[in-house]
């Protein structure tokens, strides 16, 4: 659980008292919309795309994102910075059975100087000493002899019976109008990595899963196609999860390559359990912009209405507290020990 000692030291009370009603509040949410960890039987896997995550939350933030990531056993994090304390502080709060891996810094405008991370339980998931960086080979560049913007990074993890690797992305944003340049990179960038681990998937006889920030307008979109043209799975409990703060977006994804027995699923097609989470429902709530305002900056109050002081709270400041991004889930099955006796049993 997460460590929560530190709270009966803070000195103002009411924020004390704030931090712990809304931790429970957290969790209440958490255990009526998230499936319960289990010690072997499933495994709890996530996405968030945390806005610019440097050393720039406030520790009552760090307590109520460790609330939310410890629910889940693997979490990949896009948009981490290159100061490492916020994510470092971040991962004392989850406790000592909590490890992390994470890129180097992004070189480049278009990359933003951003860092990809994976946080995992060591309890649960083992990291099988595989990671690397996808730099494209000559012969399938992008459009102009491109890398991607951002690159996507690839680890190799196991929980339980399933052995798998995970790259998570964030891919280029450019612009909406569909005959934009931007658009027809972000086209290509999620075009190109499908293709690329559709190969690898089927060259290795190994499961692969994308996960991240695609950028993705709406589940009918272009950019949604170009995902799943590659033959990629996508649940269908994801497919209807906006996952910005005004719930109008589908920018984030988690998408399968698995190799799997028709007897031992890893996801459950019509059963599975999958989800979004949305913590301003609780944390940094619309109503809730009096609450925080004496920690605003002077120059976005002084001169400023009330209502352009609520927009910089609403659209600003709490997505640089918390995120501009909710965070998106997936339980899979991991446990399938009766299956493989019983095809044993059968002499299968």
């Amino acid at each position: 659980m997460p460590y929560y000692t530190p709270i009966k030291g803070i000195p103002d009370l009411i924020t004390q008292k704030r931090i712990v009603s809304k931790l429970l509040e957290l969790r209440k949410k958490i255990s009526a919309e998230v499936p319960a960890r289990t010690a072997k039987e499933t495994l709890l896997l996530a996405t968030w795309n945390i806005r610019e995550f440097g050393d720039n939350r406030s520790q009552e933030s760090l307590y109520y994102m460790a609330e939310i990531i410890e629910a889940f056993d693997l979490v990949a994090i896009q948009e981490v910075l290159s100061n490492l304390k916020g994510l470092q502080n971040l991962i004392s709060l989850l406790g000592k059975n909590w490890d992390y891996i994470v890129t180097d810094a992004t070189d480049g405008s278009a990359g933003g100087g951003e860092r990809m991370a994976f946080l995992y339980d060591t309890n649960k998931v083992s990291f099988r000493n595989i990671a690397g960086e996808i730099v494209l080979p000559d012969n399938i560049k992008l459009d102009g002899d491109l890398q991607f913007a951002r690159t996507p990074f690839v680890a190799a993890f196991q929980a339980g019976w399933f052995k798998f690797s995970l790259c998570t992305v964030h891919i280029f944003y450019g612009e909406d109008s569909p005959t934009s340049a931007g658009m027809k990179r972000r086209v290509n960038e999620i075009d190109t990595i499908a293709k690329w681990f559709q190969k690898k998937a089927k060259n290795e006889n190994a499961s692969y899963i994308l996960l991240g920030d695609f950028n993705i307008i709406d589940p009918t979109h272009i950019t949604m196609k170009a995902l799943e043209q590659n033959k990629f799975y996508i649940p269908d409990q994801l497919k209807t999860k906006p996952t910005d703060l005004g719930q109008t977006k589908y920018y984030d994804q988690i998408a399968f390559k698995i190799k799997e027995d028709e007897d031992m699923l890893i996801f459950d097609r019509v059963n599975g359990k999958a989800g979004s989470f949305s913590f301003q429902d609780v944390v940094y709530k619309k109503d809730e912009m009096a609450i925080y305002r004496d920690k605003f900056e002077e120059k976005n109050t002084i001169g400023k209405t009330e209502a352009a002081i609520n927009t910089y709270y609403l659209s600003k400041w709490r997505t640089f507290q918390m995120s501009d991004h909710i965070l998106l889930w997936v339980e899979l099955h991991i446990d399938f020990s009766n299956e493989y006796l019983n095809k044993i049993e059968k002499g299968e």
